[in-house]
């Protein structure tokens, strides 16, 4: 059986956190659909369009990983691309109890599509894309956060002195 996941999220910015949550998760799936949430009443601290290469950038050499946006709901999404699962990182009991709470409405909207919570590392269980961002905001060496072989400048606006 071919199995799909959605990692749905905002992504603003991808951090390893999640980098580390999507190559996790392709030992369990056969593909991962990272999908990035469109708010048209929010504005982003990055252009959807960025986010998007960025993470492209990361996940360029895994076919196994498709990046898509959406801006419907994330049950309604799953079901047309096919997945049979939604991948959700958890760092804390935080984000468990508001996970969990999601995840039942989503069970009872759609019940063929189970969503599967893995533990973030302990390393990564105090970041977060709002952190982050308050780095990055204050022009400071964020590069422990992000993923590997990111371009500051191209995507931030500033280089990293090393």
């Amino acid at each position: 059986m071919y199995r799909t996941a959605v990692f749905p999220g905002s992504f603003d910015p991808f951090t390893v956190g999640h980098e580390s949550l999507v190559i996790r998760g392709l030992n369990l799936f056969d593909k991962i659909i990272i999908a990035v949430g469109i708010n048209s009443e929010k504005h982003g601290f990055m252009p959807v369009e960025k986010r998007i290469e960025l993470i492209k950038t990361v996940f360029k050499d895994s076919p196994r990983v498709e990046i898509k946006t959406y801006t419907n709901l994330t049950v309604d999404f799953c079901k047309e691309n096919g997945a049979t699962h939604i991948l959700r990182g958890v760092r804390n009991s935080g984000d468990y109890e508001y996970e969990h709470s999601i995840a039942e409405v989503n069970r009872l909207m759609q019940p063929e599509i189970e969503t599967v919570f893995l533990l973030a590392l302990p390393e990564y269980t105090s970041l977060s894309s709002s952190i982050a961002r308050e780095i990055i905001h204050y022009k400071r060496d964020a590069r422990k956060f992000l993923p590997q072989g990111i371009d500051f400048e191209y995507f931030f606006g500033y280089s990293i002195n090393s």
